[in-house]
């Protein structure tokens, strides 16, 4: 799986629903892109913008597709630009995914009888493997020592970013964890310029929540 659809399943619960609220689950997604393509040597962020290293497929329709948007553009972009963009339709299009690969299944109901819902539980009514699996990676590493595989590092790097470990390793000690995500995303995981890419992306999606919050809240009426 790819770490969007990996940071889709982490992100929620068992009955179906978000375990986070649509900020940072969205910008989350929007990171996941980004940091795909950067794993994949497509992207590199330079002089804090992105720009295109490799334009060939990856052979992933939801990472290409944002990989073409990218190219398309008439000028390197900041990577909270491209977070904006992939912010506002990456979630419909990864949960449509898995429902089709019958990963998870639609549930349509009504909150409080009146307002329409739809949840996305697991299709068999168990954590699905590839959850489980993304779990355990991540478990092992925040519980381990040295170095950890970049994709387990890339995905622990998205989990912080949005606050999501609160969630993830509920269990586990506050402190620990958090120590741990700090060392992890210092570590030497991947090669030097594929790691600045993603300590820049990651920096970014936290920058870009705060300012989605920030409007938002600006925009409540007192």
């Amino acid at each position: 799986m790819n770490l969007v659809e990996e940071f889709t399943l982490l992100a929620y619960d068992d009955d179906g629903t978000p375990l986070t609220d649509g900020t940072h689950l969205d910008h989350g997604l929007a990171g996941g892109l980004l940091l795909e393509l950067a794993m994949a040597g497509r992207v590199d962020v330079a002089d804090k913008k992105v720009v295109v290293l490799d334009q060939s497929p990856t052979g992933d329709p939801l990472i290409d597709s944002a990989l073409m948007r990218i190219i398309a553009d008439d000028k390197p972009r900041k990577p909270g630009h491209w977070l904006t963009k992939f912010a506002g339709d990456t979630r419909p299009q990864v949960l449509d995914r898995l429902v089709a690969e019958g990963i998870l299944r639609t549930e349509k109901d009504k909150v409080l009888w009146v307002f329409p819902r739809t949840r996305y539980p697991a299709a068999h009514g168990v954590e699905p493997v590839q959850e489980t699996a993304a779990r355990d990676r991540m478990r092992h590493a925040v519980l381990g020592t040295g170095e950890v595989e970049p994709r387990t590092a890339a995905l622990c790097a998205l989990v912080a970013a949005t606050d999501l470990d609160k969630k993830v390793f509920a269990d586990l000690d506050r402190k620990v964890v958090q120590a741990r995500l700090r060392e992890i995303g210092e570590g030497a995981w991947a090669a030097t310029a594929v790691k600045k890419a993603i300590d820049e992306i990651q920096v970014a999606v936290m920058v870009a929540i705060v300012a989605s919050t920030t409007a938002a809240t600006a925009g409540t009426p007192s």
